[in-house]
């Protein structure tokens, strides 16, 4: 089996619900999605896939659906307040952690095409949560 990794980057802000801890509150991250592919073959160049092709793809959904939002839970009492504020937001059916944002690129890049087998999320320099897919 083949693999390639990507990384892409993106910031994000987002707060966590019935959470007794820091991230009860809103704040931000420099996120590094780190998204793995794998093949049993590569392709006629060569290659699992084009490492430009991952980045235009998913990097621009990135950049245009979570680059620079607030992302929510859809129960956030502070969503109203952000809309009618016109700020930036995306708004999920659970709550936004480094696991549902994780499993949320994955889904997406899935759904692309790509023979996604990872994706981690990288919220701090040294934490990151993983989703591998079902």
């Amino acid at each position: 089996m083949y693999s390639v990794t990507r990384e892409l980057t993106f910031c994000y802000g987002h707060r966590l619900l019935n959470y007794d801890g820091k991230c009860r509150h809103l704040h931000g991250h420099n996120g590094r999605a780190v998204i793995t592919l794998a093949a049993p073959n590569l392709d006629p160049q060569g290659m699992v896939m084009d490492f430009s092709h991952i980045k235009r793809i998913v990097q621009s959904w990135i950049d245009d659906t979570l680059d620079h939002k607030m992302l929510l839970h859809e129960d956030d009492p502070m969503l109203p307040f952000f809309r009618q504020e016109g700020e930036p937001v995306f708004v999920m059916k659970v709550n936004p952690t480094a696991e549902n944002i994780a499993r949320l690129i994955y889904d997406y890049t899935a759904g692309q095409g790509f023979p996604v087998t990872e994706v981690q999320l990288w919220e701090t320099e040294n934490c990151y949560a993983a989703y591998a897919g079902k």
